[in-house]
C-alpha cells in the first residue's frame, strides 16, 4: 500500500545536464557577460561616486524640503530628514550610499526596459494574454533562484545583484504601464485620432499623460520592490546596508542586525512616501 501515501513514479529529468548546459553557455558567451558586467559595474560606481560626492547636509536638506512639499506637512520634512541623520549618526552613511546606487541602477534599468515594454504590451490583447503568465512567474518565483543565474553568469558583487534585482523589480512598472493606458477612456483616445493626430502623438500628448498616475505608481512599486532585495543579493557579495544585515545573522550579532535592518527600513519608509507623494501630485495635476 506504499503507492497510496507515496507518488507512484518520478519523472527522470536530468538536473546535471541542465546545468551543464547552462554552465558550457555561459563560457561560450562569456565576452558578452563581462560587458553586461562591466557596463552595470561603471553604472553603479557612477551613481555611487555621484552620491558621495553629494554633502550629507545637502541630502538631508533635499530630503526635508521634498518631505514638506510632496506631502504637504512640515512635519513629514522633519520627520524623513530626521531618520536620514539618525542613519549618518550611527556611522551607516557610506553603506547606505552604497545600497542606494544598487537600488538606483537597478530602478533605471528597470523603467529604461520596463516602460516601453508596459507600451507595447498595452497595444495588443494577444502580447498582453503570452506576457501575464510570465510575468506571474517573476513576481511569485521565490526571490533566491534569481541569484543563481546573476552568480554563474557575472560572478559575485554588485552587477550581478542589479540583475537580479532588476528581474524581480521590473514586474510592477509594466504591469502598471499597461494597465494605466488601457483604462484610459476610449472615446478620449478617438477625439485625439479625429482630430488628427498619430498613433504616436496620440500616445505621448494623451494617453501617457492620462495613465501617468498609474504609472508613477508602478514607479513606486519597483523601487519597493528593489529594497527589498538588498538583504537577498548580499549573499551574492553585494555590499552595503544588506551585508551588515547578512554579517549579523552569520556571526549572531543582535546589535548589528538590528541597526543596519532598521536603517534598511529607514530607507524604504522614505522613499516609499517621497513617491507616494510625487504620485499624488501627479494625480492632483492630471485632473486639473
Amino acid at each position: 500500500m506504499d503507492w497510496v501515501y507515496s507518488f507512484p513514479f518520478r519523472l527522470p529529468i536530468n538536473l546535471g545536464a541542465i546545468d551543464d548546459a547552462v554552465r558550457a553557455f555561459s563560457i561560450k558567451y562569456a565576452l558578452f557577460f563581462d560587458a553586461i558586467r562591466d557596463a552595470l559595474s561603471f553604472l553603479v560606481n557612477l551613481i555611487f561616486f555621484a552620491l558621495n560626492k553629494i554633502p550629507w547636509f545637502v541630502v538631508i536638506l533635499l530630503v526635508f524640503i521634498a518631505g514638506w512639499k510632496l506631502t504637504g506637512k512640515l512635519n513629514n520634512g522633519i520627520l524623513y530628514s530626521g531618520l536620514l541623520l539618525f542613519i549618518g549618526s550611527v556611522g551607516f552613511w557610506h553603506l547606505m550610499n552604497e545600497t542606494l546606487s544598487i537600488i538606483i541602477a537597478s530602478v533605471i534599468i528597470s523603467l529604461l526596459l520596463g516602460f516601453p515594454l508596459g507600451i507595447l504590451v498595452s497595444t495588443s490583447d494577444r502580447a498582453d494574454a503570452t506576457i501575464r503568465p510570465l510575468l506571474d512567474t517573476m513576481q511569485t518565483m521565490p526571490v533566491f533562484v534569481y541569484l543563481i543565474p546573476a552568480l554563474l553568469f557575472f560572478g559575485l558583487g554588485k552587477p550581478p545583484a542589479v540583475i537580479a534585482t532588476t528581474i524581480y523589480a521590473i514586474v510592477p512598472i509594466i504591469r502598471l504601464t499597461n494597465h494605466g493606458i488601457r483604462q484610459i477612456d476610449k472615446e478620449i483616445i478617438e477625439a485625439a485620432i479625429a482630430f488628427g493626430s498619430t498613433n504616436m502623438q496620440a500616445l505621448i500628448k494623451v494617453k501617457i499623460p492620462q495613465a501617468l498616475p498609474t504609472i508613477m505608481a508602478g514607479v513606486n512599486q519597483t523601487l519597493m520592490m528593489a529594497i527589498s532585495m538588498v538583504v537577498t543579493t548580499s549573499m551574492i557579495g553585494a555590499t552595503g546596508l544588506g551585508m551588515e544585515v547578512l554579517i549579523g545573522v552569520q556571526r549572531i550579532q543582535i546589535g548589528r542586525g538590528l541597526l543596519s535592518g532598521t536603517a534598511i527600513v529607514i530607507i524604504a519608509v522614505v522613499l516609499d512616501r517621497l513617491t507616494q507623494g510625487l504620485v499624488r501630485h501627479t494625480e492632483v495635476n492630471s485632473d486639473g
